[in-house]
């Protein structure tokens, strides 16, 4: 069963959660603090954490960062805060999902589904196979990638962006399509796309300006492809 890390300062929601949780089926650890949840992702495996953004001793964005650096646990962030700029904001620095209070339970669990769906795949799908576009290879079981032999050191989300197009090679991918699977968000801003393109590029050793693998079709969307093979004289 799914194991839930709830980081929650109010004791009440933090009751309440924990309950529901439980009654789903969930094995439920909490804590009320950044530090406490940093303790715990360090000693426990978690398949998702519920981080609240109004913590007593560091702001859950920052907590947010943090956990970032020391683990790839999908996380999903509850609070009453519903600006957008800082929901892009913080989807950008690693969150998985966005939920503002009030929400209900179901609403909740709803989100945990869809995120573990996307993290682990469909129950009793085979493994998927290591994708290879040109020097690139991609291996969604062991999520690692690799440019030309060379390990490539991916944050959980852009690993996502590239397994996603790298399956895909040579079709152009809609950014709406992009938000919808990688993102698992209906709407939000291109510039949650753009950036970790442009991190991603950096990676692989290309620029918007001089592209190799990630090539953008403006107004259109982004597609995966090799490079094209030197000609060489006869």
């Amino acid at each position: 069963m799914p194991s839930v890390l709830v980081v929650e300062d109010d004791q009440f929601v933090r009751s309440a959660l924990i309950r529901h949780l439980r009654e789903a089926s969930h094995t439920v650890r909490s804590v009320g603090t950044a530090l406490e949840a940093l303790r715990e992702v360090a000693h426990h495996r978690f398949d998702v954490v519920v981080l609240d953004l109004g913590l007593p001793d560091l702001d859950g964005a920052e907590a947010l960062k943090m956990l970032r650096s020391v683990t790839d646990v999908p996380v999903i962030i509850a609070t009453a805060r519903d600006d957008e700029a800082e929901i892009v904001r913080l989807l950008n620095d690693g969150a998985d999902d966005y939920l503002t209070k009030p929400f209900s339970v179901e609403h909740l669990s709803a989100r945990m589904a869809a995120v573990l769906r996307r993290t682990r795949g469909p129950v009793g799908q085979a493994p998927p196979r290591v994708i290879q576009v040109g020097g690139l290879s991609v291996d969604p079981l062991r999520r690692q990638a690799e440019l030309d032999g060379t390990a490539l050191d991916l944050t959980r989300r852009e690993f996502d962006l590239l397994a996603f197009l790298a399956g895909r090679p040579g079709v152009v991918v809609p950014r709406r399509e992009l938000l919808a699977e990688v993102w698992q968000q209906s709407y939000g801003d291109d510039q949650t796309i753009d950036v970790h393109l442009s991190w991603l590029r950096r990676k692989l050793g290309e620029t918007a300006a001089r592209p190799r693998y990630l090539h953008t079709l403006r107004g259109v969307g982004v597609k995966l492809e090799p490079p094209p093979v030197p000609e060489h004289p006869v």
